[in-house]
């Protein structure tokens, strides 16, 4: 086995804008399924106070119940909140763009890190510029990447402090605007939240969402997720991968990511109606069932290091501001021609 020393490029684009085009003009019914779903804030009210009567159940037990709490119900519990901030990122519940961000902020305050505003900011250039070093926070450092590689012990850290390597990577980033009066909102309302838990429920309580928040996406099964998005896990090189398990009921059909990405404005309840309209696009591309076996194999397999990911060196001529509708720009365009 050769050590792998860099990442893989591609000289192709980025391959959702495409096979959009292709589904939208070979199943144009699928545009219906594009919209909001404003009753995703009750999802996200709900699972706010799941994690807020846990953590004050544990206010006084032992800690190793706490810890056992957090691995086994607050970091689905977490988990399911990323995937309902995804959604807020996305603008997928309401019309107006504000409302979305305060059910973000809404949905971030369990967590205790600040996160929702700024995880927006990144993300939605993550599809602009899919594997674009300069502007894609989900690629990997190249140091990061050289320094983790393929050992087992290198992969277990990485997923162990898995929020502090993506801190990391901000710094690169520098075409993006970081703090504004958005982001300052998150903080304020993440410290008065998190001052209240503190004084009402102590710190057996923080540590609790702390933990959940740790396990929810890193070393856990749930941590997975993060490799069967893009990394390459096949012998080709198919950079979306989407899950199809049993855990995409706890965790708003997030595993669904190639529909995502094709169809970016469809929110996540319709997702799975995106491959039974055109099973024929997603039935022959790789994809996984078990984000535990993909959990394991990932510690455990040589074949897969920190550089099993493609980049392009050619941004193309996507501008800066893009916020990556595909579905949405090729359905208007149907509409006026």
């Amino acid at each position: 086995m050769i050590k792998k020393t860099d990442f893989v490029y591609s000289e192709e684009s980025e391959p959702h804008r495409i096979r959009t085009k292709k589904m939208l003009k070979e199943f144009p019914h699928i545009r219906e399924l594009i919209g909001k779903n404003p009753l995703t804030i009750f999802a996200i009210l709900g699972v706010v106070a799941f994690m807020v009567v846990l953590a004050w159940l544990v206010r006084d037990q032992s800690w190793w119940v706490v810890f056992l709490a957090a691995y086994c119900l607050g970091a689905f519990g977490d988990h399911a909140l990323f995937v309902l901030i995804h959604e807020c990122a996305h603008h997928l519940l309401f019309k107006n763009r504000s409302a979305n961000r305060w059910a973000g902020i809404i949905a971030n305050i369990p967590q205790i890190f600040p996160s929702s505003i700024s995880f927006e900011y990144y993300h939605i250039k993550h599809h602009s510029f899919q594997g674009v070093h300069e502007l894609d926070a989900d690629l990997p450092n190249h140091w990061e990447a050289k320094l983790i590689n393929n050992s087992f012990f290198g992969k277990a850290l990485w997923l162990l402090f898995f929020p502090i390597f993506q801190l990391t990577r901000l710094s690169r980033l520098k075409e993006i605007k970081a703090f504004d009066k958005w982001v300052a909102a998150n903080y304020l309302v993440q410290i008065a939240f998190t001052t209240v838990i503190w004084y009402f429920m102590g710190w057996h309580a923080i540590a609790f969402l702390l933990l959940s928040f740790s396990f929810s996406v890193g070393l856990h099964p749930l941590g997975a997720r993060w490799i069967q998005e893009h990394y390459l896990t096949h012998s080709d090189e198919q950079e979306t991968y989407s899950y199809y398990g049993g855990l995409n009921l706890v965790a708003f059909n997030v595993g669904f990511h190639n529909e995502h990405h094709d169809f970016p404005s469809i929110p996540w309840n319709r997702l799975p109606q995106i491959k039974k309209a055109a099973p024929v696009y997603y039935d022959t591309l790789h994809s996984h069932k078990s984000w535990t076996i993909l959990f394991f194999r990932f510690l455990f397999d040589r074949e897969i290091s920190m550089f099993n990911r493609i980049l392009r060196k050619e941004r193309g001529k996507v501008a800066l501001t893009d916020v990556s509708k595909p579905d949405l720009e090729m359905t208007k365009v149907q509409e006026v021609a």
